[in-house]
Protein backbone atom coordinates (compact mmCIF):
# COMPACT_ATOMS: atom_id res chain seq x y z
CA UNK A 1 0.00 0.00 0.00
CA UNK A 2 1.49 3.39 -0.92
CA UNK A 3 2.24 5.70 1.99
CA UNK A 4 -0.01 8.73 2.19
CA UNK A 5 1.61 11.79 3.81
CA UNK A 6 -0.86 13.81 5.86
CA UNK A 7 -1.36 17.36 4.74
CA UNK A 8 -0.21 18.74 8.06
CA UNK A 9 3.23 17.11 7.86
CA UNK A 10 4.19 18.75 4.56
CA UNK A 11 6.60 21.69 4.54
CA UNK A 12 6.34 24.75 2.32
CA UNK A 13 8.87 24.89 -0.53
CA UNK A 14 10.21 28.29 0.55
CA UNK A 15 11.04 28.88 4.19
CA UNK A 16 10.18 32.21 5.77
CA UNK A 17 13.11 33.91 7.47
CA UNK A 18 13.28 33.91 11.26
CA UNK A 19 13.54 37.71 11.17
CA UNK A 20 10.23 37.90 9.32
CA UNK A 21 8.57 35.55 11.80
CA UNK A 22 9.91 37.58 14.74
CA UNK A 23 8.69 40.85 13.24
CA UNK A 24 5.24 39.70 12.15
CA UNK A 25 4.40 37.61 15.21
CA UNK A 26 5.51 40.44 17.49
CA UNK A 27 3.21 42.77 15.56
CA UNK A 28 0.32 40.34 16.00
CA UNK A 29 1.08 40.12 19.72
CA UNK A 30 0.89 43.92 19.99
CA UNK A 31 -2.39 44.42 18.09
CA UNK A 32 -4.23 41.24 19.09
CA UNK A 33 -6.95 42.82 21.20
CA UNK A 34 -10.25 40.96 21.37
CA UNK A 35 -9.34 37.36 22.09
CA UNK A 36 -9.24 34.25 19.86
CA UNK A 37 -11.55 35.48 17.05
CA UNK A 38 -9.27 38.47 16.48
CA UNK A 39 -6.11 36.37 16.67
CA UNK A 40 -7.42 33.85 14.14
CA UNK A 41 -8.52 36.60 11.75
CA UNK A 42 -5.11 38.31 11.98
CA UNK A 43 -3.24 35.06 11.40
CA UNK A 44 -5.45 34.19 8.42
CA UNK A 45 -4.95 37.62 6.88
CA UNK A 46 -1.16 37.40 7.31
CA UNK A 47 -0.45 33.77 6.42
CA UNK A 48 -3.15 33.06 3.83
CA UNK A 49 -4.48 36.25 2.29
CA UNK A 50 -1.53 38.68 2.24
CA UNK A 51 1.58 36.50 2.11
CA UNK A 52 0.21 33.21 0.75
CA UNK A 53 2.48 31.21 3.05
CA UNK A 54 -0.29 28.69 3.83
CA UNK A 55 -3.22 27.45 1.81
CA UNK A 56 -6.75 28.21 2.99
CA UNK A 57 -7.57 24.54 3.65
CA UNK A 58 -4.30 23.99 5.44
CA UNK A 59 -5.02 26.95 7.71
CA UNK A 60 -8.54 25.69 8.46
CA UNK A 61 -7.09 22.27 9.29
CA UNK A 62 -4.71 24.00 11.68
CA UNK A 63 -7.64 25.71 13.42
CA UNK A 64 -9.47 22.39 13.77
CA UNK A 65 -6.38 20.67 15.17
CA UNK A 66 -5.65 23.48 17.64
CA UNK A 67 -9.24 23.34 18.90
CA UNK A 68 -8.76 19.66 19.74
CA UNK A 69 -5.98 20.48 22.18
CA UNK A 70 -6.36 21.79 25.72
CA UNK A 71 -4.97 25.22 26.35
CA UNK A 72 -5.26 28.53 24.46
CA UNK A 73 -6.29 27.54 20.93
CA UNK A 74 -5.35 30.80 19.21
CA UNK A 75 -1.88 30.72 20.78
CA UNK A 76 -1.43 27.15 19.61
CA UNK A 77 -2.54 28.22 16.14
CA UNK A 78 0.07 31.01 16.14
CA UNK A 79 2.74 28.49 17.18
CA UNK A 80 1.50 26.01 14.58
CA UNK A 81 1.63 28.54 11.73
CA UNK A 82 5.20 29.47 12.67
CA UNK A 83 6.06 25.77 12.87
CA UNK A 84 4.74 25.21 9.37
CA UNK A 85 6.89 28.04 8.06
CA UNK A 86 10.19 27.34 9.82
CA UNK A 87 9.96 24.14 11.86
CA UNK A 88 10.71 23.88 15.56
CA UNK A 89 12.87 27.00 15.79
CA UNK A 90 10.20 29.02 14.03
CA UNK A 91 7.53 27.65 16.37
CA UNK A 92 9.44 28.65 19.50
CA UNK A 93 10.32 32.08 18.10
CA UNK A 94 6.83 32.79 16.77
CA UNK A 95 5.10 31.70 19.96
CA UNK A 96 7.51 33.72 22.10
CA UNK A 97 7.02 36.87 20.01
CA UNK A 98 3.24 36.43 20.01
CA UNK A 99 3.02 36.03 23.80
CA UNK A 100 5.62 38.48 25.14
CA UNK A 101 4.07 41.88 24.24
CA UNK A 102 0.84 41.17 26.12
CA UNK A 103 2.74 39.50 28.95
CA UNK A 104 4.96 42.55 29.50
CA UNK A 105 1.92 44.85 29.48
CA UNK A 106 -0.16 42.72 31.84
CA UNK A 107 2.72 42.42 34.34
CA UNK A 108 3.19 46.19 34.24
CA UNK A 109 -0.52 46.71 34.87
CA UNK A 110 -0.39 44.13 37.67
CA UNK A 111 2.25 46.20 39.42
CA UNK A 112 -0.13 49.17 39.28
CA UNK A 113 -3.38 47.43 40.21
CA UNK A 114 -1.95 45.17 42.91
CA UNK A 115 0.23 47.71 44.69
CA UNK A 116 -0.36 48.04 48.43
CA UNK A 117 -1.88 51.52 48.27
CA UNK A 118 -3.03 52.26 44.69
CA UNK A 119 -4.59 55.65 43.88
CA UNK A 120 -8.35 55.90 44.29
CA UNK A 121 -9.01 56.17 40.57
CA UNK A 122 -7.06 52.93 39.99
CA UNK A 123 -9.25 51.17 42.54
CA UNK A 124 -12.31 52.61 40.82
CA UNK A 125 -11.19 51.43 37.40
CA UNK A 126 -10.51 47.95 38.78
CA UNK A 127 -13.84 47.75 40.59
CA UNK A 128 -15.76 49.03 37.55
CA UNK A 129 -14.14 46.67 35.06
CA UNK A 130 -14.38 43.82 37.56
CA UNK A 131 -18.11 44.40 37.92
CA UNK A 132 -18.54 43.57 34.23
CA UNK A 133 -16.56 40.31 34.41
CA UNK A 134 -19.49 38.01 35.39
CA UNK A 135 -21.35 39.24 32.31
CA UNK A 136 -18.27 38.46 30.20
CA UNK A 137 -18.23 34.93 31.63
CA UNK A 138 -21.87 34.35 30.70
CA UNK A 139 -21.23 35.79 27.24
CA UNK A 140 -18.29 33.45 26.71
CA UNK A 141 -20.34 30.42 27.77
CA UNK A 142 -23.20 31.38 25.46
CA UNK A 143 -20.84 31.81 22.54
CA UNK A 144 -19.39 28.32 22.98
CA UNK A 145 -22.74 26.55 23.45
CA UNK A 146 -24.13 26.11 19.90
CA UNK A 147 -21.14 24.24 18.48
CA UNK A 148 -20.93 21.97 21.53
CA UNK A 149 -24.70 21.27 21.46
CA UNK A 150 -24.54 20.31 17.77
CA UNK A 151 -21.47 18.17 18.35
CA UNK A 152 -23.02 15.80 20.87
CA UNK A 153 -25.81 14.70 18.53
CA UNK A 154 -29.54 15.12 18.02
CA UNK A 155 -30.82 12.14 20.01
CA UNK A 156 -32.64 12.86 23.27
CA UNK A 157 -30.23 10.81 25.36
CA UNK A 158 -27.29 12.70 23.86
CA UNK A 159 -28.88 16.02 24.69
CA UNK A 160 -29.69 14.89 28.23
CA UNK A 161 -26.03 14.00 28.71
CA UNK A 162 -25.01 17.43 27.39
CA UNK A 163 -27.25 19.12 29.96
CA UNK A 164 -25.88 16.84 32.68
CA UNK A 165 -22.29 17.62 31.80
CA UNK A 166 -23.00 21.37 31.65
CA UNK A 167 -24.79 21.34 35.01
CA UNK A 168 -21.92 19.36 36.56
CA UNK A 169 -19.40 21.92 35.37
CA UNK A 170 -21.59 24.81 36.52
CA UNK A 171 -22.09 23.42 40.02
CA UNK A 172 -18.41 22.49 40.34
CA UNK A 173 -17.24 25.97 39.33
CA UNK A 174 -19.60 27.57 41.84
CA UNK A 175 -18.82 25.24 44.74
CA UNK A 176 -15.70 23.06 44.51
CA UNK A 177 -13.28 25.16 42.47
CA UNK A 178 -10.06 23.15 43.01
CA UNK A 179 -11.74 19.94 41.85
CA UNK A 180 -13.26 21.39 38.68
CA UNK A 181 -10.52 19.75 36.60
CA UNK A 182 -11.61 16.34 37.90
CA UNK A 183 -15.22 17.01 36.90
CA UNK A 184 -14.18 18.03 33.39
CA UNK A 185 -11.98 14.95 33.01
CA UNK A 186 -14.72 12.70 34.40
CA UNK A 187 -17.28 14.05 31.90
CA UNK A 188 -14.89 13.37 29.04
CA UNK A 189 -14.17 9.84 30.27
CA UNK A 190 -17.87 9.12 30.74
CA UNK A 191 -18.56 10.17 27.15
CA UNK A 192 -15.77 7.91 25.89
CA UNK A 193 -17.29 4.99 27.77
CA UNK A 194 -20.82 5.75 26.59
CA UNK A 195 -19.80 5.93 22.95
CA UNK A 196 -17.57 2.89 23.08
CA UNK A 197 -20.05 0.67 24.88
CA UNK A 198 -23.19 2.43 23.66
CA UNK A 199 -24.58 2.47 27.19
CA UNK A 200 -24.24 4.93 30.10
CA UNK A 201 -21.40 4.44 32.52
CA UNK A 202 -22.48 3.43 36.01
CA UNK A 203 -22.25 5.90 38.86
CA UNK A 204 -19.84 3.59 40.63
CA UNK A 205 -17.47 3.63 37.64
CA UNK A 206 -17.71 7.40 37.43
CA UNK A 207 -16.85 7.64 41.13
CA UNK A 208 -13.88 5.33 40.63
CA UNK A 209 -12.63 7.47 37.73
CA UNK A 210 -12.84 10.61 39.83
CA UNK A 211 -11.04 9.03 42.78
CA UNK A 212 -8.32 7.67 40.53
CA UNK A 213 -7.75 11.10 39.04
CA UNK A 214 -7.83 13.07 42.32
CA UNK A 215 -4.59 14.98 42.81
CA UNK A 216 -4.52 18.20 44.80
CA UNK A 217 -1.73 20.31 46.29
CA UNK A 218 -3.65 22.44 48.78
CA UNK A 219 -1.14 21.64 51.53
CA UNK A 220 1.96 22.48 49.49
CA UNK A 221 1.74 26.23 48.91
CA UNK A 222 4.53 28.44 47.59
CA UNK A 223 5.97 28.05 44.10
CA UNK A 224 4.89 24.40 43.95
CA UNK A 225 1.26 25.46 44.32
CA UNK A 226 1.70 28.26 41.79
CA UNK A 227 3.23 25.81 39.33
CA UNK A 228 0.31 23.42 39.81
CA UNK A 229 -2.28 26.15 39.27
CA UNK A 230 -0.50 27.37 36.13
CA UNK A 231 -0.14 23.82 34.83
CA UNK A 232 -3.89 23.26 35.19
CA UNK A 233 -4.47 26.43 33.20
CA UNK A 234 -2.09 25.48 30.40
CA UNK A 235 -2.67 21.75 30.12
CA UNK A 236 -6.28 21.25 31.16
CA UNK A 237 -8.20 24.32 29.98
CA UNK A 238 -10.52 22.93 27.33
CA UNK A 239 -12.84 25.14 25.35
CA UNK A 240 -11.19 28.54 25.20
CA UNK A 241 -9.31 31.03 27.30
CA UNK A 242 -12.11 31.97 29.70
CA UNK A 243 -12.18 28.53 31.31
CA UNK A 244 -9.07 29.63 33.21
CA UNK A 245 -11.34 31.68 35.47
CA UNK A 246 -13.00 28.78 37.33
CA UNK A 247 -9.71 26.85 37.21
CA UNK A 248 -7.84 29.61 39.05
CA UNK A 249 -10.36 31.48 41.16
CA UNK A 250 -10.74 29.19 44.16
CA UNK A 251 -7.01 28.44 44.31
CA UNK A 252 -5.93 32.07 44.03
CA UNK A 253 -8.49 33.54 46.43
CA UNK A 254 -9.62 30.87 48.89
CA UNK A 255 -7.00 28.12 49.01
CA UNK A 256 -3.73 30.07 48.85
CA UNK A 257 -4.94 33.63 49.61
CA UNK A 258 -2.69 35.18 46.99
CA UNK A 259 -5.28 37.85 46.22
CA UNK A 260 -8.72 39.03 47.28
CA UNK A 261 -11.86 38.34 45.29
CA UNK A 262 -11.87 41.95 44.10
CA UNK A 263 -8.27 41.68 42.94
CA UNK A 264 -9.08 38.49 41.06
CA UNK A 265 -11.87 40.33 39.25
CA UNK A 266 -9.29 42.93 38.24
CA UNK A 267 -6.95 40.18 37.03
CA UNK A 268 -9.63 38.72 34.77
CA UNK A 269 -10.47 42.16 33.41
CA UNK A 270 -6.78 42.83 32.65
CA UNK A 271 -6.57 39.54 30.77
CA UNK A 272 -9.50 40.61 28.62
CA UNK A 273 -8.37 44.15 27.74
CA UNK A 274 -4.69 43.46 27.03
CA UNK A 275 -3.51 42.10 23.66
CA UNK A 276 -2.59 38.48 23.20
CA UNK A 277 -4.07 35.34 24.74
CA UNK A 278 -6.52 35.59 27.64
CA UNK A 279 -4.55 32.85 29.41
CA UNK A 280 -2.04 35.57 30.33
CA UNK A 281 -4.38 36.29 33.25
CA UNK A 282 -2.41 33.57 35.03
CA UNK A 283 0.56 35.97 35.09
CA UNK A 284 -1.44 38.36 37.27
CA UNK A 285 -2.09 35.55 39.73
CA UNK A 286 1.59 34.67 39.63
CA UNK A 287 2.51 38.29 40.30
CA UNK A 288 0.18 38.38 43.30
CA UNK A 289 1.75 35.18 44.62
CA UNK A 290 5.45 35.95 44.12
CA UNK A 291 6.04 39.24 42.33
CA UNK A 292 7.46 39.56 38.82
CA UNK A 293 9.27 36.24 39.16
CA UNK A 294 6.03 34.51 40.07
CA UNK A 295 4.28 36.09 37.09
CA UNK A 296 7.00 34.89 34.71
CA UNK A 297 7.00 31.38 36.21
CA UNK A 298 3.21 31.15 35.95
CA UNK A 299 3.29 32.27 32.30
CA UNK A 300 6.12 29.87 31.46
CA UNK A 301 4.35 26.89 32.99
CA UNK A 302 0.96 27.82 31.51
CA UNK A 303 2.25 28.24 27.95
CA UNK A 304 4.77 25.40 27.92
CA UNK A 305 2.15 22.71 27.06
CA UNK A 306 1.08 24.69 23.97
CA UNK A 307 4.63 24.63 22.61
CA UNK A 308 5.04 20.95 23.44
CA UNK A 309 1.71 20.00 21.86
CA UNK A 310 2.69 21.63 18.56
CA UNK A 311 6.37 20.64 18.52
CA UNK A 312 5.75 16.98 19.29
CA UNK A 313 2.17 16.59 18.11
CA UNK A 314 2.22 18.66 14.93
CA UNK A 315 3.15 15.75 12.63
CA UNK A 316 0.29 13.73 14.13
CA UNK A 317 -2.52 16.32 14.10
CA UNK A 318 -4.35 14.49 11.32
CA UNK A 319 -4.37 11.24 13.30
CA UNK A 320 -5.47 13.15 16.39
CA UNK A 321 -8.46 14.60 14.56
CA UNK A 322 -9.43 11.12 13.38
CA UNK A 323 -9.12 9.47 16.80
CA UNK A 324 -12.59 8.52 18.07
CA UNK A 325 -11.54 8.46 21.73
CA UNK A 326 -10.19 12.01 21.52
CA UNK A 327 -13.34 13.19 19.77
CA UNK A 328 -15.54 11.50 22.38
CA UNK A 329 -13.56 12.98 25.26
CA UNK A 330 -13.90 16.50 23.87
CA UNK A 331 -17.60 15.95 23.22
CA UNK A 332 -18.11 15.23 26.93
CA UNK A 333 -15.62 17.71 28.34
CA UNK A 334 -16.88 20.57 26.16
CA UNK A 335 -20.27 21.09 27.82
CA UNK A 336 -18.69 20.70 31.28
CA UNK A 337 -16.32 23.53 30.38
CA UNK A 338 -19.20 25.68 29.16
CA UNK A 339 -21.10 25.06 32.37
CA UNK A 340 -17.98 25.87 34.39
CA UNK A 341 -17.52 29.18 32.59
CA UNK A 342 -21.14 30.10 33.25
CA UNK A 343 -20.93 28.88 36.84
CA UNK A 344 -17.88 31.03 37.50
CA UNK A 345 -20.15 34.08 37.24
CA UNK A 346 -21.60 33.19 40.67
CA UNK A 347 -18.41 33.43 42.78
CA UNK A 348 -17.25 36.33 40.61
CA UNK A 349 -20.44 38.22 41.43
CA UNK A 350 -20.12 37.36 45.11
CA UNK A 351 -16.72 39.08 45.07
CA UNK A 352 -18.35 42.50 44.63
CA UNK A 353 -17.51 44.89 47.46
CA UNK A 354 -19.73 47.86 46.56
CA UNK A 355 -23.43 48.20 45.79
CA UNK A 356 -22.71 50.48 42.82
CA UNK A 357 -21.08 47.53 41.05
CA UNK A 358 -24.48 45.84 40.67
CA UNK A 359 -25.90 48.42 38.20
CA UNK A 360 -22.58 48.32 36.35
CA UNK A 361 -23.05 44.56 35.97
CA UNK A 362 -26.60 45.14 34.75
CA UNK A 363 -25.27 47.60 32.18
CA UNK A 364 -22.64 45.09 31.05
CA UNK A 365 -25.33 42.43 30.56
CA UNK A 366 -27.30 44.90 28.47
CA UNK A 367 -24.18 45.83 26.48
CA UNK A 368 -23.25 42.24 25.68
CA UNK A 369 -26.59 40.47 25.33
CA UNK A 370 -29.00 43.15 24.07
CA UNK A 371 -26.85 45.67 22.22
CA UNK A 372 -24.41 42.86 21.33
CA UNK A 373 -21.29 45.02 21.46
CA UNK A 374 -17.73 43.91 22.14
CA UNK A 375 -16.21 42.60 25.36
CA UNK A 376 -13.16 44.88 25.35
CA UNK A 377 -15.22 48.04 24.83
CA UNK A 378 -17.66 46.95 27.53
CA UNK A 379 -14.87 46.41 30.06
CA UNK A 380 -13.29 49.76 29.21
CA UNK A 381 -16.62 51.56 29.65
CA UNK A 382 -17.20 49.79 32.97
CA UNK A 383 -13.71 50.78 34.07
CA UNK A 384 -14.35 54.41 33.09
CA UNK A 385 -17.56 54.37 35.14
CA UNK A 386 -15.53 53.10 38.10
CA UNK A 387 -13.04 55.95 37.68
CA UNK A 388 -15.89 58.49 37.60
CA UNK A 389 -17.41 56.95 40.72
CA UNK A 390 -14.11 57.09 42.56
CA UNK A 391 -13.43 60.68 41.53
CA UNK A 392 -16.92 61.60 42.78
CA UNK A 393 -15.88 60.47 46.24
CA UNK A 394 -17.81 57.18 46.35
CA UNK A 395 -15.81 54.39 48.03
CA UNK A 396 -14.08 52.12 45.52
Amino acid sequence: MPEIAPLLTQRPATKVSLGTIAREWTRLGCIGFGGPPTHIALLRRLCVEERGWLGAKEFEDGIAAANLLPGPASTQLAIYCAWRLRGGVGAVLGGFCFIVPGLVLILALSAIFLTTHPPGWILGAAAGAGAAVPAVALNAALGLSPASWNRIGTGRRHQVRWVGYALSGCVAAATVGPYLVLVILACGLIEITVRQRDRPISSGSAHTAIVALAVHTATVGGLAALTWVALKVGALSYGGGFVIVPLMQHDAVTTYHWMTGAQFLSAVALGQITPGPVVQTVAVVGYAAAGVGGGLIAALVAFAPSFLFVLFGGPHFEQLRANSAVQSFLTGAGPAVIGAIAGSAIPLGLSFQHLWQIPVLAGALLWLFVIRSGVVSGLLIAGAIGVAVALAGVPA
